[in-house]
């Protein structure tokens, strides 16, 4: 199908603002696999636009839908900062998630978009060589560590996507015991605050973290509940927790992507222990983080939506922190 042959029934479809049609219309680009087409359309919807035409919503799921089925260099033209702010994710994660590392990377020219696909395509398996991304951007190890958990990524579609988390563990009820005060605020709470932060300031969501003296069961008694249900998880399981929360945008703000969740987990780690003005090996990390306790907890009341409960101890000193964020569709 080439561009003269559809330009007319194009300029229809445009000027009627018919937002189906569009959408079937893009949908027959992509089975006839004419990504110069796509190209043109998205340069019509959005000059179109710039005429009062709502049109917006049909250019970014031109992109979208370019990240995800066309050849590596159309995929690669949409890969720039700033695109596809309300697309079902980041086009760098959705082109990293159809496209190996070696046909995609020669075609996003930001570096710092290259080296998330780089990470994006580790976390799913790959292998990139290290010299061909900027370690800077992500203050984390490009390869997993053996102590790593294998994170889950999302699965992007033609009309949707799919962020799967883990099973959730077998939960029980514990009635918890009279609140202790709780501690002024610092670097853990902030980094369990910041794990939700698109939740928060782009979306309905609401979040509460504290420290307290005490047990990981103090700590959640310290926000509230008299009782809850939760359970020991395995620090790769708290780890994979913190990951996707980090990862995702919550019922409405914009998802940050697997890479950046990771990095975020690590961030979060390193200031529970206080390791965050340091500069802590991953082995260091890894060992210490095993040596805390983690519970997957929550209060029993919230239905549907996006909820994180995730409690912490640190039996050497003494401490322990809870977080409580929810953010409702």
């Amino acid at each position: 199908m080439g561009c003269c042959a559809v330009t007319v029934p194009l300029v229809d479809l445009i000027e009627s603002s018919d937002l189906n049609g569009l959408i079937r219309y893009v949908d027959g680009l992509v089975a006839a696999g004419d990504w110069d087409a796509m190209v043109d359309m998205r340069d019509r919807c959005l000059e179109a636009v710039e005429r009062g035409k709502q049109l917006w919503g049909v250019a970014q799921f031109v992109e979208y839908r370019m990240a995800l089925d066309a050849d590596a260099e159309h995929a690669g033209r949409v890969i720039r900062e700033g695109a596809g702010r309300f697309t079902l994710g980041p086009l760098w994660e959705v082109a990293a998630s159809t496209h190996p590392w070696e046909e995609l990377a020669p075609h996003v020219p930001d570096a710092r978009l290259r080296t998330l696909v780089g990470y994006e395509r580790v976390i799913r398996g790959e292998e990139v060589p290290a010299a061909e991304v900027d370690r800077s951007v992500l203050d984390v190890p490009l390869e997993l560590q053996p102590w790593e958990p294998a994170y889950p990524v999302a699965a992007y579609r033609a009309d949707k996507a799919d962020f799967p988390d883990e099973l959730p563990p077998d939960l029980a009820w514990v009635e918890l015991d009279e609140p202790v005060a709780r501690m002024a605020q610092g670097e853990g709470i902030d980094a369990l605050l910041a794990l939700v932060q698109p939740w928060t300031e782009q979306s309905n969501g609401r979040a509460e973290a504290v420290q307290v003296e005490g047990d990981a069961r103090r700590a959640i008694r310290a926000l509230g509940p008299h009782r809850v249900r939760m359970a020991e998880v395995p620090f790769s399981r708290a780890l994979s927790a913190m990951a996707w929360t980090a990862a995702s945008g919550g019922a409405y703000g914009r998802r940050r992507g697997t890479p950046v969740g990771r990095s975020l987990a690590w961030w979060t780690l390193a200031a529970l222990l206080g390791l965050d003005d340091g500069d802590p090996t991953p082995d260091e990390l890894g060992s210490e983080g095993k040596a805390l306790g983690w519970c997957l907890w929550d209060p029993g009341d919230h239905i549907g939506g996006w909820g994180f409960h995730l409690a912490v101890e640190d039996p050497i000193d003494g401490l322990a922190w809870a977080i409580s964020a929810v953010d409702a569709l």
